[in-house]
């Protein structure tokens, strides 16, 4: 489980290349990133419940405060270019003193998808992300 909670958080510090994805709300700083789950070990993906495919996406969150994991409600939906929206369901993940939130998403062929995630934290204020990332089904 342990290598888990170093691949997860490699992920969202790493993906995109060389791209941070963070934002500040207050003293909550929110990490996150979306990635094909083709990416992700065997043994990683059945840690922490997530099935492989090429035709599936990750999108992961984390939120620290004062730099440590700190609990949220996390939620949102992905947007394709002809406006289809699609749910997603995040699921909690705790291993080893670090805190993710997983949900997965179709991918059905290369498309930028657009966003966005609605974060809640312990003092009760949301907090909306919007951003766009071009995802790729694994080949």
């Amino acid at each position: 489980m342990r290598r888990l909670a170093l691949m997860l958080f490699t992920l969202c510090l790493a993906l995109p290349a060389a791209a941070e994805r963070m934002q500040r709300f207050g003293d909550l700083e929110v990490h996150y990133n979306a990635f094909n789950s083709g990416f992700l070990q065997p043994d990683t993906a059945a840690a922490a419940g997530l099935v492989r495919s090429k035709t599936l996406g990750v999108v992961n969150v984390t939120v620290l405060k004062d730099g440590k994991p700190a609990p949220a409600q996390v939620g949102g939906e992905i947007k394709d270019l002809l406006g289809k929206r699609t749910p997603l369901q995040f699921k909690e993940v705790r291993e080893s003193g670090a805190l993710y939130h997983l949900a997965q998403f179709p991918i059905g062929s290369r498309e930028v998808l657009s966003f966005s995630l609605d974060i809640r934290g312990t003092d009760g204020e949301a907090h909306r992300i919007d951003f766009n990332q071009e995802i790729f089904p694994d080949e």
